[in-house]
Formats: C-alpha cells, structure tokens, sequence
C-alpha cells in the first residue's frame, strides 16, 4: 500500500483503512539549518493526551522526555534526542491505540525548541521537518507529513494529531506555530505553567 502524504489541514483514516492495527510508531524528524549564534538545537517532541475539551486532565496526560509515558502506558515516548543529527526519525512515540483510555479523544504531537528565546532560536532556522506514522508490527510507514518551510518565529509548532472520530481513529495533519515555547502550548492545552 503506498504511503499516503498529506498537506496541511488534511485529514485521512487510520484503522479504518487498515483494519486490525493495534500499534503505531510515530516518528517525528527534522534538520536544523546552519546559523552563526554558536549554540546547538535541542528540539523535543511533547504528546498532550486531550479529553473532549481539548484539555489534559493533569499531568499525566502530558508526555515529554521527563515523563516518556501516560494514557496507563499506552503512549510512550521512546527518549529524547538532543541533536537531531543523522537521516530518519529523530524522536519516536508508540501508542497502542487500542489501549488509550476512553477519555482521551486526541493525542496532540508537537515540536518546541529548548531554550529557543535564550538561543535566539525558531523554527525559520529548521527545515525538512515531518511526522510519519508507521504500522509498528508491520514496519509499514502508512501516513507522512513533511512541514514544509512555512515557519519564521515561531519556537513549538503542533504538528499533528490522531482523533477519534465513530470510534475509529484518524490523523489530521495541523502544521500550525505557536510564539512563547512549551509553556505556550501547556498553557493552551490546560496545563497551568509559569
């Protein structure tokens, strides 16, 4: 089956169309374009499980490389990268979308630059970025969605989510920037942080 790519704002079916899925891999990825400020990139990848207000329900449904699992172990992500140097995928998430707890209606996967206001650092600086979404006991990559460069200032981005929707689950390719970082999106997602 050929892997579908999706422009921002597109919505496909997940399990739908592949029946009998239990287990993704979302892979997330990214270059950093040289620059003269003399620091390095640390993206990371966040995961905000969101109930049907769009909202966290606390803590633990917020997952990062200090918290790498939530949803009662359904979604872990597997480590941070604090490069992003090399081809393929720099941080990867498994959810075992079967398992995610009925309350959460959306995994929201996004990307923020550390420290990118003390760096003097934003998204215009990196390129090549996607998400993809592979079927993890096939190895089979069903879902990408490359970024593109639409970016200048912006330090997180929301890159895309998987949703329930008449009890199946799909994706939905969002792309959208956020200025202020993680707290930024935190705050949006209801977590209340400095």
């Amino acid at each position: 089956m050929a892997v579908v790519s999706l422009q921002k704002g597109q919505k496909v079916d997940l399990t739908k169309s592949n029946p009998g899925i239990s287990k993704v891999l979302v892979g997330l990825g990214w270059d950093t374009n040289k620059y003269d400020g003399g620091q390095d990139f640390d993206l990371d990848t966040s995961i905000f499980l969101l109930d049907a207000t769009g909202k966290v329900k606390g803590p633990e449904d917020f997952v990062f490389y200090n918290n790498t699992a939530g949803g009662n172990g359904s979604v872990v992500h597997t480590g941070d990268n604090l490069t992003g140097a090399g081809e393929g995928d720099d941080e990867q998430v498994k959810v075992a979308i079967k398992d995610v707890p009925a309350h959460i209606e959306k995994i929201a996967f996004t990307v923020t630059i550390h420290d990118a206001e003390a760096r003097n650092q934003n998204f215009g600086m990196v390129s090549n970025a996607f998400i993809r979404i592979v079927n993890e006991d096939t190895n089979e990559e069903l879902i990408r969605y490359d970024l593109g460069e639409d970016f200048s200032i912006e330090t997180a981005i929301v890159v895309g989510e998987l949703y329930r929707h008449n009890g199946e689950w799909k994706f939905n390719a969002i792309g959208s920037g956020y200025q202020g970082g993680l707290a930024s999106l935190c705050n949006d997602f209801g977590l209340q942080v400095g």
